[in-house]
């Protein structure tokens, strides 16, 4: 596999060996260097050398397990000071391993191990050298230089820990976004498909009950067929639009919403189900998702009513508030609307209601017959 005429597998290797053979020609010509000054009792010969490459060779497993990097390049080094060799940046490795155990996140065992390290380099110092005693300036700016470089592992952990939880929220947050598009187009099929499904199977009913003995009235249930069909159509092609990503060009049609709110009412009525309409406070434009959902509750209310209430008639009372829109759907029927059978009808009006920070209720109401009551919010409830 290509990417750009490179293979991609050199994204991978290049970081990985890259630095591991930096720090060994840096400790190799360095250490090189440091004999000509005679440090070290012991001349640098083929053991020597191969423990020089050694470190740099394990940091080449540094990101697979770094403590075990770490711990082992430790190793190579102090059998490397005590067997007596020059001392030039042959620590170099072990920093390295250092930097990258802390700053993955083994912070535990990078200290632990630096410590006993630190501590058995003093060791052999001291037991190679006693004439001198214990080299405390010389540990006190080892020291001082290990803390520096510790500090910044922990800076660039940080940062990367800071990198990878920012990438975690955005993928979240996309698959979040993802599945509440999914849920807002499985209940707008489900509103659409309800509603427009009733209204073919009731004017079917009537134009095969009438088909005989009144003609022209079975004709205009077939025509209220034919346009609900057409709506129908409409509608699914816009949804299914949108899941393909293919809607480029704005609605030829009017989108759901209250200024639909008569073609539904009359839709409604063709069905057999008598509604009437109040509008209360002052009209006002909404905004587009309190619109539609607004217009989507009194659809499912009304087919619910029509499928599920008996012989019955329907009111529609819209309220304008201050903070947004109040709408209650009555009907006066015997049947079990809006329950029937455990659907997604309810429970859709109330995710609607819910994801705009308002309320909806549903349930007998005082009389008899069927009521939901719903507010949603405009103002500071919106998502």
């Amino acid at each position: 596999m290509r990417t750009g005429g490179r293979p991609t597998w050199w994204a991978g290797v290049l970081p990985t060996v890259v630095l591991p053979v930096a720090v060994a020609v840096f400790t190799l010509v360095g250490t090189t260097f440091a004999q000509e000054f005679g440090t070290g009792s012991r001349h640098l010969d083929v053991l020597g050398r191969l423990l020089l490459l050694a470190g740099p060779a394990a940091l080449v497993f540094r990101r697979w397990n770094p403590p075990a990097v770490f711990a082992g390049t430790a190793g190579v080094l102090l059998v490397y000071l005590a067997a007596g060799y020059p001392f030039g940046p042959v620590p170099l490795a072990s920093i390295v391993a250092l930097g990258t155990t802390v700053g993955r996140g083994h912070r535990r065992a990078g200290y632990a191990i630096a410590a006993v390290t630190f501590a058995g380099v003093l060791v052999v110092y001291v037991l190679r050298h006693p004439e001198q005693g214990f080299p405390l300036p010389g540990a006190s700016g080892w020291l001082a230089w290990i803390a520096v470089f510790v500090a910044a592992a922990e800076l660039w952990r940080a940062r990367r820990e800071r990198r990878e939880q920012a990438k975690a929220a955005a993928a979240e947050a996309e698959r979040r976004r993802g599945s509440e598009e999914r849920l807002q187009i499985a209940r707008d099929l489900h509103d659409v498909l309800g509603h427009h499904i009733s209204l073919i199977n009731v004017q079917a009913g009537v134009a095969l009950y009438l088909m005989d003995d009144d003609p022209e009235q079975a004709r205009s249930a077939l025509t209220a067929i034919k346009q609900s069909s057409r709506d129908l159509l409409r509608e699914m092609r816009s949804t299914l639009g949108v899941l393909r990503g293919v809607d480029e060009e704005p609605p030829h049609q009017p989108v759901a919403g209250l200024a639909r709110l008569d073609d539904l009412v009359e839709a409604t009525r063709a069905a057999g189900l008598p509604v009437t309409v109040e509008v209360g406070g002052e009209p006002r434009e909404l905004p587009p998702s309190v619109d539609t959902a607004a217009y989507r509750i009194i659809q499912e209310a009304l087919t619910n009513a029509r499928k599920h209430a008996g012989p019955a008639r329907a009111s529609v009372l819209l309220t304008y508030t201050e903070d947004g829109i109040t709408m209650r759907i009555d009907d006066d029927g015997t049947g079990p609307a809006g329950s029937a059978g455990g659907g997604n009808g309810l429970p859709g009006m109330r995710e609607r209601a819910a994801a705009l920070g308002g309320t909806l209720t549903a349930g007998p109401r005082p009389g008899g017959g069927f009521r939901v009551d719903a507010h949603l919010l405009t103002t500071g409830g919106c998502r």
